[in-house]
């Protein structure tokens, strides 16, 4: 009886890795069924890379115009008031959190 199963073993064997490695192809961190997941992510990274560059492009100009070469009067008024906190009486000021 022994020597009989002894047969199918390799044959059992192989069935087993065949249906773990599907199942997980299918199921996985990165199987099949988790692409949706996966294309949401990737669409939230992407706005998230555009709001970025965005803020960079932003900070590139602000730190150009801060530059010797082309130092820009009004912005340079504008970091040294909001950075000491002084106001000229006539301005509105509006306190944002960073």
């Amino acid at each position: 009886m022994l020597a009989r199963l002894r047969s199918y073993l390799p044959t059992a064997a192989l069935a087993f890795l065949i249906f773990y490695f599907g199942f997980h192809a299918f199921t996985g961190d990165r199987g099949i069924l988790s692409s949706n997941q996966r294309d949401e992510t990737l669409v939230a990274k992407t706005r998230e890379l555009v709001q970025v560059r965005a803020e960079r492009q932003d900070l590139e100009t602000r730190a150009r115009l801060l530059r010797d070469t082309s130092l820009s009067a009004d912005l340079l008024e504008e970091r040294a008031r909001s950075l000491l906190g002084f106001a000229d009486p006539r301005d509105y000021v509006i306190r944002m959190k960073p």
